[in-house]
């Protein structure tokens, strides 16, 4: 029987070690990957803290992971030639599935992801990807970068011209300034209270940028009729209750960071008034990551410069409390099993 290194999260003690585990076996309509990348998402840090649990994982053990890329180690049944997947190819895989029930299944939450040597995967979960995109990008588009490209163009659905208001520029945040730039947003505002983070975004294409403290003025600088969408990346009260407060007429607020929270509209007299609008988004569709292999195949984008480090496998626990402390300004660390 072969074996392979996995980090595996144990829910009840809230442990996370690497073991040697069996390398899964793929069944019909399944393939295995040899796992090249993985990316190390703030979702994990909050699995192992008990702040986010596994709504349909059978057991309370489970591999994390769930931006993953890597290369078709072997098919199961029922993989054949119109899925397009064969032996040796270089892939990604989406974040999660829709069973036919309709749940909303996560890999790396509610079944084994890809902190691990060979991850299993659905064939419609698999996406094909050139040999110019690397695997370390690739493995973070799903959710490092397509939950913010979901939220810019399918939730929010912002126009060229539009003022955009960003609020959290971490993992998300930082890519969602990308993205709108390469929207035609104009202007873009970053805040955020670190630094580095701020400077990090004008690099990234961000016109200005601001501590939470002096957002407001900033923005009636530059867009004195107020942000036509504000984006909520860091799930935090008070950031709703400032993007709320300088929206633009028919402007709309986008919250992508989950507090745990309820949200407070302080006037719903202005609020209506003004035709506004809070808008959730959740994660990405199957087609986001297709759009984004895309726009990367044909050099639209590059999030090389993402990729803020990498490590072995066996360091995941401490890449996990590095992450935690946002040791180094990260947008992504990944590991490399």
């Amino acid at each position: 029987m072969r074996t392979m290194a996995a980090a595996r999260l144990n829910l009840t003690s809230h442990t996370l070690t690497v073991e040697e585990v069996p390398v899964p076996t793929p069944g019909p309509g399944e393939v295995l990957i040899q796992v090249k990348s993985a990316g190390v998402c703030l979702s994990d840090v909050h699995l192992v803290e008990g702040v986010i649990r596994p709504q349909f994982l059978d057991g309370d053990v489970v591999t994390l992971g769930h931006e993953v890329a890597g290369v078709i180690d072997a098919c199961g049944p029922g993989i054949e030639a119109p899925d397009h997947l064969e032996t040796g190819m270089r892939v990604l895989l989406q974040a999660g599935h829709r069973t036919p029930a309709g749940r909303i299944l996560t890999r790396g939450v509610d079944y084994d992801g890809g902190y691990a040597e060979y991850a299993l995967a659905r064939a419609e979960t698999v996406v094909p990807i050139p040999d110019s995109l690397s695997f370390d990008q690739a493995a973070i588009i799903p959710d490092a970068v397509s939950t913010p490209w979901a939220a810019v163009s399918a939730t929010a659905h912002v126009h060229a011209g539009e003022a955009i208001g960003v609020w959290g520029l971490g993992g998300l945040g930082a890519h969602a300034v990308q993205l709108l730039r390469m929207s035609g947003a104009a202007p873009i505002i970053g805040i955020d209270p670190l630094p580095a983070a701020r400077d990090r975004a004008l690099c990234l294409g961000a016109d200005v940028v601001a501590h939470p403290d002096e957002a407001a003025e900033v923005i009636a600088g530059i867009a004195p009729d107020g942000v036509d969408a504000a984006f909520d990346f860091a799930g935090v009260a008070a950031v709703r209750t400032q993007a709320l407060q300088v929206l633009a007429r028919h402007g709309r607020l986008v919250v992508v960071g989950l507090a745990g929270h309820g949200l407070e509209i302080e006037s719903d007299m202005a609020f209506a008034f003004k035709g506004q609008s809070v808008i959730g988004n959740y994660g990405s569709e199957a087609g986001h990551v297709r759009e984004l292999v895309h726009l990367l195949q044909h050099g639209r984008l590059d999030f090389s410069t993402s990729i803020t480090d990498t490590f072995p496998l066996s360091e995941a626990p401490a890449v996990i409390e590095r992450l935690e402390r946002k040791e180094g300004n990260p947008i992504r660390f990944v590991l490399h099993p």
